[in-house]
């Protein structure tokens, strides 16, 4: 009697006991996964010695610079001095391709293109670069609003006529819906009509100085350097930047660098040569 007693105890302990042992069984598991979820989310919180922060996190404020890959920050520009530096020949528009002037500066101009990089707006803004940009209105299409939040942040919005046609030896009826029909289309979208345009593929004659004239244009606007994917080219032989010179930045990124790196590219050339960006309007 008394070992069936002790048998029945042992047995009511043993079934006590085994539900206890079970939940901890199911719980540990748990707690392993847990913690391995919590292990993979745990270097997120923060760097590891292995894998430094970003180069943006590392950067004051007062470094954009170095943030658009630039070694030291743009020399700002001098004041231009009053008067016009440019001079028309009868009622046509000046044809200019740089600016005689003393002062130390280039002119960076971009003909469409730039809404297909949307952190060139961030570049613009933080290099307070005097920009200009030269539209087509078939070719931006839908993204003016990228462009209305450029002139914002300081570029300036020129003509390039309505649909990038080739205007040399168009009539002057066709060359002047061209220009004054890009003209009222930026009136309508900024509120303002350019007084500089650019000629598609830089040709023209005669009567697109006479049609430019007649849609209010003070200047025909080209360019002695151009910005391509990797190098500049330059359009009069020489082989280096000069003061006033008038720069058109290719935005052309499907066989090459984006915009952004294009522009690096160049202010650190500008910089080489002891140069740095003005405002290409104050000068016209």
């Amino acid at each position: 009697m008394r070992s069936r007693g002790l048998v029945a105890a042992l047995l009511t302990l043993t079934l006590t006991l085994t539900p206890l042992t079970g939940c901890a069984q199911s719980v540990d598991p748990i707690e392993r996964l847990g913690k391995k979820a919590a292990e993979r989310v745990r270097p997120d919180h923060g760097p590891t010695p292995e894998q430094p922060p970003p180069l943006a996190a590392t950067l004051e404020p007062g470094d954009p610079h170095r943030r658009w890959g630039l070694t030291t920050p743009l020399a700002p520009p001098p004041t231009p001095a009053a008067g016009p530096r440019t001079a028309s020949h009868a009622s046509l528009p000046p044809v200019v391709d740089h600016i005689p002037t003393r002062d130390k500066v280039v002119f960076l101009t971009y003909d469409d293109g730039a809404e297909r990089d949307p952190r060139f707006i961030d570049m613009v803004r933080e290099l307070r670069l005097p920009v200009s940009m030269f539209l087509t209105d078939s070719v931006v299409g839908p993204a003016y609003a990228h462009f209305a939040h450029l002139r914002s942040v300081g570029a300036s919005i020129q003509n390039h006529t309505l649909d990038h046609a080739a205007l040399r030896g168009l009539p002057y009826a066709g060359q002047r819906a061209e220009i004054c029909g890009q003209q009222d289309k930026l009136k309508s979208r900024f509120g303002l009509r350019p007084r500089l345009f650019r000629p598609p593929y830089g040709i023209y004659d005669t009567t697109t100085l006479r049609a430019a004239a007649d849609c209010g244009i003070t200047a025909i606007v080209l360019w002695r350097a151009s910005m391509g994917p990797t190098d500049l080219t330059y359009t009069h032989g020489s082989h280096h930047l000069h003061p006033g010179d008038i720069i058109a930045v290719d935005p052309d990124e499907a066989m090459g660098p984006s915009l952004r790196e294009r522009t690096t590219r160049l202010l650190r050339r500008v910089q080489e040569q002891g140069l740095t960006v003005g405002r290409l309007e104050d000068y016209l």
